[in-house]
């Protein structure tokens, strides 16, 4: 179908599929995971907000067991699945390198190399029993056709995989099978996990991206994998901006953005930032409150150096600082500065737990390459401030270190 471009030449169409967030397989797959057991997380702080009920739930005071935590090494499998109806054209061993190593160095440089992704590509296509047009593949699939899928992928590819070694899956449809439609990748939640090599089997992948894929789209789906929400904006009938809440800010709002290095709050949830890089602040006329950039490199004595500047706002919600400069991840940044953000745990994925505030309401920067131009220039530079009104918390930024850190005074009122 033709590309639905938007007047800044975002392709908002294929931004879309991100949209496509878990529904049912009959009984078997749910929208939401059930929750796992609580486990004590690093986060003890005062300004830590609780996990709630609300599905992939902001809260950083504990860890839900029902996902992985991606710090240390977790192994993935990627499994390329072809379809009677169509022969391949690319070796797996290109098409993979679509996503790897890319995506590895992705988690790489935002978890300041605490975690590795170490991917394992099965050399091989494996065949499923249907052809692909019989599977209904779409963005909001039928149940019972992708039910079908998943049981043919994993009966199909278990004589050659073992799945018992590995903490992600993968499956990779043959991009130019007629029935794949590639607004239907996303990952898929199963609330009774299939059984395969004596292990319980929860979560896939499902990927049904063209050569080459949307940038990022492996990173975005694996976010989901780790309990990160969707940050865009889905608005009625799919029509609209969807990217009004963060813009380019964080690859869970899109994968397209020009700064898709998580946010710090969401580096304090996975485990790369600890509470000791964590600022709780209150509010006074004095205090001066020091920030590292987010992005700047982990260097000895790092570890007692904030890089998250927060403002517990209520029960349930907190404004949120940090320094997102043109580095790791977001060197394509369109404005470095201090970025504000409220955060709220009770907001489920896709309707905005998390809501960037725009340093720079009068103005839009980076057309034609940002996601969003309102919110390219949100972040406050030296010698600018912003006043939240919601919370009447008044943030100024009032100079540079020597070191490179950002110097911020917060007020109320």
């Amino acid at each position: 179908m033709p590309s639905a471009r938007t007047p800044d030449g975002v392709d908002h169409r294929r931004l879309r599929r991100l949209a496509a967030v878990v529904t049912s397989l009959s009984a078997l797959i749910a929208t939401s995971i059930v929750a796992g057991p609580a486990t004590a997380s690093e986060a003890t702080l005062s300004c830590a907000l609780g996990r709630t009920d609300a599905h992939h739930s902001e809260g950083v005071d504990t860890w839900n067991d029902a996902y992985p935590r991606p710090r240390g090494t977790l192994d993935a499998v990627m499994i390329f699945l072809s379809f009677p109806d169509s022969r391949p054209v690319t070796d797996v061993g290109e098409l993979s390198r679509d996503y790897f190593p890319e995506t590895s160095r992705f988690f790489d440089r935002a978890s300041y190399g605490k975690f590795r992704l170490r991917p394992h590509v099965h050399k091989k296509w494996i065949r499923m029993p249907h052809p692909s047009s019989s599977y209904g593949i779409q963005r909001d699939w039928v149940d019972g056709k992708r039910s079908a899928y998943l049981r043919d992928a994993v009966a199909a590819a278990d004589p050659s995989i073992d799945f018992s070694r590995y903490d992600i899956v993968y499956f990779v449809a043959d991009p130019d099978a007629p029935g794949v439609d590639s607004d239907a990748t996303k990952v898929v939640n199963l609330e009774q996990p299939m059984r395969a090599d004596n292990a319980d089997l929860r979560r896939f992948v499902t990927v049904f991206e063209q050569s080459p894929p949307d940038r990022n789209v492996l990173a975005h789906e694996t976010g989901h994998v780790f309990d990160l929400p969707d940050l865009y904006h889905r608005p009625q009938d799919n029509k609209g901006n969807w990217d009004t809440y963060v813009g380019d800010w964080d690859l869970m709002g899109s994968q397209f953005g020009l700064a898709p290095d998580p946010f710090g709050w969401h580096k304090w949830k996975l485990g790369w930032l600890t509470d000791k890089q964590i600022d709780c602040a209150g509010l006074t006329r004095h205090a001066l409150h020091t920030l590292r950039p987010l992005s700047a490199p982990m260097e000895p004595g790092d570890e007692r150096r904030p890089r998250l500047l927060v403002v517990r706002t209520g029960p349930g919600s907190a404004l949120v600082m940090e320094v997102r400069d043109a580095s790791g991840n977001d060197r394509s940044v369109c404005r470095e500065g201090l970025l504000v953000y409220r955060v709220r745990n009770e907001t489920a994925s896709g309707s905005g737990p998390v809501q960037v505030i725009d340093g720079h309401p009068g103005t839009s920067a980076c057309r034609g390459t940002s996601v969003h131009p309102p919110l390219a220039d949100a972040p406050l530079g030296v010698g600018e401030s912003l006043r939240d009104r919601e919370d009447g918390v008044r943030v100024e930024v009032t100079g540079r270190t020597a070191a490179g850190d950002w110097t911020v005074k917060l007020t109320r009122g």
